[in-house]
């Protein structure tokens, strides 16, 4: 695990600047604190810094191949890169380190692009190759591993691992993106391929970029995507004990470690099964790591307790105090963009605790995604179930003008909040879906900005984003919400909240039930497998029953969250208004103050619960001074 950067010159070999290189590569110190390289050359510059974790004698970056034409700088890990060697070096390929980064090196000479296809892991990496003249630029398929670019005016290329990098550059102009900005107060992240900034962006997952000098720049390269192929039809306990096979494969693919390795254990479903894989793959205790809260509503600690003790494991719990919101302008520095998620907080912890103890943790992110875990997909497939039921000349009307009416009463039981539901089913599938998955609502949009931004989006709306994804997704209402989840919240909020926060901490955490061979084969099984009546992740805890026991299975699921409401309501009550209605957001002519004021007076008078604006508005405003203090 580590961060790359560098600067390439795509109309000429002029100079790079050296110096400019070395401050690029110490903005992202955190990633890699245990050595730094870098290599010039003219026109081409790339940096590394290194968290060793596999070759640890020889495993430098730069790497170059046997004659020096080929170089690379590569963050992440390849889990099958000892078969790739031996198949590489049967094809006439000389090794002179056991690492996986020099296996990139020799694919990139045998196969060319098509190298990625054939790697199987989380990457981000940079190749320049001196007689193709020709650098090229590859992310991992789901978006594990981050990458960012910057097109220059004078013809120059930036990129890095982190945007701070870029930042670090002179020339890169600092104007954000009114778009960005939308789609921000929408999603809760500004998601791929732009970032906050109007002229860089992020190499979308699954993607390459080849420049070659001379020529013009290109737009990136798909070269993977999430198939939903169906699988052949197989009875239910055929697919659970292949799922389990396959579950155990990529667990221990993702176990090669010369470091120190263990696990984080929240214990929900997904992590607990990474556990369970884990303690039978593995001859001593495995190292597992989990925070408690002192909040009941919040704290799964007992549950990953009860897996720890079945599993004899190594277990290390911190308790992370309710009112931990000190990290509020350290995690605005992490982000670089602004990032709305506040499990950020506790997600920060957790890595911070497992760093003590090792320095490769797995993790169970994607289960979600990959299994239907989520409870909107039940309730979206339920909306979808209605709009096949009624046509859009009497849904729209009907629910639309229930929306419109019914109260939204934040004090009174879920039940009864029916606004919500009212408004989705008036839109279609995917607006409906979008609706329900924004921090702030359309209406609460377009009273957020003023008058003169809103002329500035020329139109724009954020559902551009699920609308442009939606034009690749399978049919089924179901595999469509996940499907947009993986390009939207999976690798926009969930992989970019774990990069940050764990390699805050020098950590890296890798993700199994992201696998990309596991990830293709369940995007086959049948929709009915994953959410079957009420009962999300369906096959994958049926096939879990002889590792979990019920109560970890079937329990109610919990969110990985904090007391918001409570905290704008009492001790961040002045830091709130201060920051909202302060000069920052203030002056940026973004924002209509008469509706910021709104919403601090009705959240803290108890009116209504604006928490989760209030907590996007405070992270940009974060995000805002920060970047104006570059």
């Amino acid at each position: 695990m580590c961060g790359i950067a560098g600067i390439f010159d795509v109309r000429d070999s002029r100079p790079v600047d050296e110096m400019l290189l070395a401050r690029m590569n110490q903005a992202q110190f955190h990633r890699g604190p245990d050595e730094g390289g870098q290599h010039t050359e003219p026109g081409v510059g790339l940096a590394h810094r290194r968290l060793s974790i596999i070759d640890l004698s020889s495993g430098h970056q730069p790497l170059f191949n046997e004659d020096g034409s080929v170089v690379i700088v590569f963050n992440g890990e390849i889990y099958n890169f000892q078969p790739l060697a031996q198949e590489l070096a049967a094809l006439g390929h000389t090794f002179r380190t056991h690492s996986d980064t020099e296996v990139i090196v020799h694919a990139w000479e045998q196969w060319g692009e098509d190298c990625v296809r054939r790697l199987r892991g989380m990457f981000a990496f940079a190749i320049w190759d001196r007689n193709r003249r020709t650098l090229f630029l590859a992310r991992d398929r789901l978006g594990i591993k981050p990458l960012y670019y910057a097109p220059l005016a004078d013809g120059r290329v930036v990129f890095g691992s982190e945007l701070k990098a870029l930042l670090v550059h002179p020339d890169l102009p600092r104007q954000t993106d009114a778009r960005a900005v939308e789609d921000y107060f929408a999603y809760g992240y500004v998601p791929e391929p732009k970032t906050i900034l109007r002229h860089a962006f992020k190499l979308p997952p699954g993607y390459t970029l080849t420049l070659r000098r001379g020529e013009p720049m290109p737009q990136p390269r798909q070269y993977w995507d999430v198939p939903f192929k169906p699988v052949n039809p197989s009875s239910e306990g055929d697919v659970a004990e292949a799922l389990v096979r396959r579950l155990r494969e990529a667990v221990s693919s993702h176990m090669i470690s010369e470091v120190p390795l263990g696990a984080f254990l929240s214990g929900g479903v997904d992590s607990s099964a990474v556990v369970a894989m884990m303690a039978g793959l593995s001859n001593e205790p495995v190292n597992t790591c989990s925070i408690s809260f002192g909040d009941p509503q919040f704290d799964e600690a007992r549950h990953a307790q009860e897996v720890a003790e079945r599993y004899h494991t190594r277990h290390y719990v911190e308790r992370v105090d309710a009112d931990d919101y000190d990290l509020i302008d350290r995690l605005a520095a992490l982000y670089d963009e602004p990032y709305a998620d506040s499990s950020a907080l506790p997600t920060y912890r957790v890595c911070e605790l497992a760093r003590k103890r090792v320095t490769v943790a797995l993790s169970g992110d994607g289960g979600d995604e990959n299994f239907a875990g989520y409870r909107r997909y039940r309730w979206h497939t339920y909306e979808d179930r209605l709009r096949s039921l009624l046509p859009d000349t009497v849904r729209k009307p009907l629910f639309g003008a229930m929306g419109r009416v019914y109260p939204k009463a934040d004090w009174a039981p879920k039940v009864l909040r029916a606004k919500t539901t009212f408004e989705a089913l008036a839109r279609d599938s995917v607006e409906g879906y979008f609706h329900g998955v924004s921090v702030m609502s359309d209406a609460m949009r377009a009273r957020l900005f003023s008058a003169g931004f809103r002329r500035d989006l020329q139109g724009y709306r954020a559902i551009e984003v699920m609308r442009d994804h939606a034009r690749h997704a399978p049919d089924h209402p179901l595999s469509r919400v996940q499907y947009l989840d993986m390009k939207t919240y999976l690798v926009g909020d969930i992989l970019t909240k774990v990069d940050r926060a764990s390699m805050a901490h020098a950590l890296e955490v890798r993700v199994p039930l992201l696998d990309h061979e596991l990830v293709e084969w369940v995007s086959g099984l049948p929709p009915e497998m994953k959410l079957k009546g009420r009962e999300g992740k369906h096959i994958f805890k049926k096939a879990l029953e002889p590792y979990l026991s019920d109560n970890i299975l079937y329990r109610p699921k919990m969110g990985f969250s904090v007391p918001l409401a409570n905290w704008f309501r009492g001790p961040l009550r002045e830091r709130v208004r201060d920051a909202v209605l302060g000069p920052v957001l203030g002056d940026s002519g973004i924002f209509d103050h008469a509706f910021l004021r709104q919403l601090v007076d009705q959240h803290q008078s108890g009116v209504r619960d604006h928490s989760a604006a209030l907590w996007s508005l405070l992270m940009y405003e974060a995000f805002a001074r920060q970047v104006a203090e570059k």
